[in-house]
């Protein structure tokens, strides 16, 4: 596979230390700069997936409000207020029997 040349410009510092990284590493440092970068970026795949539910459950929760009136939310059902309650849950990592996963009950 025929390899591609980027150019990059940072501080004499940070260049200086991504050296001494590199060197430490026992890599180049193109050789470092890539491995860095491809940790970062399955580092963020990793997180994006982790939260495509709660993304997915926002977005249609958006296009849901998008379409209501404006003006003071109507009272919810107990049925809209366990849903509220559940997706709550999801964003800050609870599970329906209120446990967050990995933490001991």
């Amino acid at each position: 596979m025929a390899k591609t040349r980027i150019s990059i410009s940072l501080e004499r510092d940070q260049a200086e230390r991504i050296g001494q990284h590199a060197e430490r590493a026992g890599m180049d440092v193109s050789a470092y700069l890539v491995h860095a970068a491809t940790r970062q970026m399955a580092e963020s795949d990793a997180i994006e997936e982790q939260f495509a539910e709660v993304d997915a459950l926002i977005a249609r929760a958006e296009q849901a409000a998008s379409g209501l009136p404006a003006g003071p939310a109507p009272e919810l059902t107990e049925q809209e207020r366990r849903e509220v309650e559940g997706a709550l849950g999801l964003v800050h990592g609870r599970d329906r029997h209120d446990r967050r996963p990995g933490h001991a009950a």
